[in-house]
């Protein structure tokens, strides 16, 4: 899968190193210590880091990519949340030290169903979830359908609404560049949903540079992505992304916000042009107790360019502030 393609959507595809060698503990024995952990949930032995608080509520963090890893949250943002907050940075199936299954076992449901699992095997009533452009699908779905096992829910740069942020990106297209617009309605795959494909507005370089941006409106934010993530050997080999777009994840809508239950805190970046502010709105209008917070001037990454006010701001939410 092209990166062009994976910018698209928002969702940022980097490879992957060798897991790392740790032991391996069947789900009856997951560990909350501190410490790193690996435990076979649904035959896939899964990676897992706790810091912070010895007690409390654990909160989850769950990465985009789809594939991405964890490292460079932990690495921005970790060091803030962890003095308030009992912490579980968690490589999903496929990606940064968590194994890689050799028959592609990959899609949403399943990943709800690790995570389910996974508390399960804490043995916790309930977590918090933190999740970030893909991930905010994860958090969603689990939301939904195990509202008595979720405290909080916080979703960053969220894509509530794929098919809806397309059809907002091409309305902005064709007033910024009716050409380029014309090429994208006229390169639409079939059965494509959404009004223009993006991708298919630009070719080469050119194209890549234009997508990064709508990620990242300053390109420092990328660079030093760039170099949390490589600075931990761990790179995206895009697998798991495939799968989950060739099963439809460019169709994803959010379809039960009326079952969350949870509190629901939207984080938006005001500049983010790939999960675009007006579909999180929506999605916070429609969650019973939801709200969202939007950053000015921030695009996708607002916990790399924010650290401390994303910190600031969730910790406050979970703890009632």
């Amino acid at each position: 899968m092209p990166l062009i393609r994976i910018l698209a959507v928002g969702f940022l595809i980097i490879v992957s190193q060798p897991v790392l060698a740790l032991q391996t503990l069947e789900p009856s024995r997951a560990r909350l210590s501190r410490g790193e952990h690996q435990v076979v949930i649904n035959d896939v032995r899964l990676w897992y880091r706790v810091a912070g608080r010895a007690t409390g509520t654990p909160v989850v963090f769950l990465h985009g990519g789809p594939g991405q890893g964890s490292q460079s949250f932990a690495y921005f943002v970790g060091p803030f949340l962890e003095r308030h907050n009992r912490m579980i940075y968690l490589d999903q199936r496929g990606a940064g030290r968590s194994e890689r299954p050799w028959n592609e076992a990959y899609s949403i449901d399943l990943m709800v169903d690790d995570l389910e699992a996974l508390r399960r095997a804490w043995r916790v009533p309930r977590i918090a979830v933190v999740g970030h452009s893909f991930g905010t699908i994860l958090a969603l779905e689990y939301a939904s359908r195990y509202p008595n096992r979720v405290a909080h829910v916080v979703v960053a740069g969220s894509a509530p609404d794929i098919p809806a942020a397309f059809d907002i990106q091409c309305a902005q297209l064709e007033r910024d560049d009716p050409p380029a617009y014309a090429r994208a309605v006229a390169a639409k795959p079939e059965g494509w949903t959404a009004r223009c494909d993006m991708t298919r507005a630009y070719r080469g370089a050119e194209g890549e540079r234009i997508l990064t941006s709508f990620m990242f409106p300053n390109p420092e934010t990328a660079n030093l992505l760039k170099e949390a993530d490589e600075r931990g050997g761990l790179r995206n080999t895009g697998v798991v992304g495939g799968v989950l777009f060739r099963q439809g994840l460019l169709t994803y809508r959010f379809t039960h916000p009326e079952n969350v239950r949870a509190p629901l805190l939207v984080i938006a970046g005001s500049r983010d042009r790939q999960a675009v502010p007006q579909p999180q709105r929506a999605l916070a209008r429609a969650v019973s107790n939801g709200r969202i917070v939007e950053y000015e001037g921030a695009g996708h990454f607002m916990w790399v360019e924010q650290p401390e006010r994303f910190a600031r701001d969730v910790s406050a939410f979970l703890h009632g502030n």
